[in-house]
């Protein structure tokens, strides 16, 4: 956690508009050699190296929305993945000094999911990415989430969560209090279950070689910690049977009908506490 926070401080001075002699246009990225150089749309560059953190190149009409987004999405997954920690696009709860992710697509609700979660006294770990820490061969270690839970305004409604400032002029999501507040402290994975759309609430175990498959169609993170640790495919192919072999995981089927949610949140808390 020290050396992530040390990584990822952030200084602001014009950045290079290319890396290793590849220029870097708007709407790109590079890695290369340890470095990460990021190129927004509107603008804003962003250039890491390790030992000298993140810095910020803003243009000159810029939206600290936007900055921070970028910040905690994609360039933070980069200096992770850079440093040894794998990003995964998940958000999370912890119980009983474990973590259980709720992994799936933009807009599963995963977000809405734990915040519900909350509600029923479960502090949230992270919103929207997991770092996994590997260093310990016995078990996979979580890092405590760096972002804000940002809900949209139903979501709010249907968890209880505390509405916040506004996350962007053009975003259309609020800043919100978790219910049960949030974990500070490392804590082992014990638990990923994939959010899926179905026409009935249902919790289904993940077995056999389904494990494996199921940790192929990751989020653009997987593809920035293998660049980040110059992974081949043996490389990807052992952290994905590492993690295939260590964490449990199950499938939670439900409607996209609010009228439901309640039905898979009570799921969601079964899996969770046992009971």
């Amino acid at each position: 956690m020290r050396l992530l926070t040390r990584e990822a401080r952030v200084t602001y001075a014009p950045v290079p508009p290319s890396l290793g002699e590849v220029e870097v246009g708007p709407g790109q990225s590079r890695m290369m050699g340890g470095s990460y150089l990021l190129h927004s749309d509107s603008g804003y560059r962003y250039f890491y190296q390790p030992g000298a953190g993140i810095r910020i190149e803003r243009p000159d009409t810029f939206d600290l929305a936007e900055e921070a987004l970028w910040l905690n999405g994609s360039v933070y997954a980069a200096v992770a993945s850079i440093n040894g920690f794998m990003p995964i696009h998940a958000s999370a709860v912890a119980h009983e000094g474990q973590v259980y992710a709720f992994t799936g697509p933009s807009g599963a609700g995963k977000s809405t999911l734990i915040a519900a979660l909350g509600s029923a006294g479960m502090a949230m770990f992270c919103d929207d990415t997991l770092v996994l820490d590997f260093s310990n061969p016995e078990q996979i270690v979580c890092l405590p989430g760096h972002k804000r839970l940002k809900l949209s305004a139903e979501a709010i409604g249907l968890t209880g969560a505390a509405r916040e400032e506004k996350v962007g002029a053009m975003i259309d999501k609020f800043y919100a209090a978790p219910p049960a507040g949030h974990v500070r402290e490392p804590l082992p994975l014990a638990r990923l279950v994939f959010l899926e759309e179905g026409p009935e609430p249902a919790l289904v175990p993940i077995t056999g070689a389904e494990r494996f498959a199921r940790l192929t169609n990751d989020h653009y993170t997987a593809e920035l910690f293998a660049l980040g640790q110059q992974l081949d495919l043996g490389g990807r192919f052992a952290v994905q049977a590492r993690m295939a072999g260590q964490i449990a995981m199950h499938r939670l089927i439900r409607p996209r009908d609010t009228a439901r949610f309640a039905e898979s949140v009570e799921l969601a808390r079964q899996l969770v506490t046992g009971s």
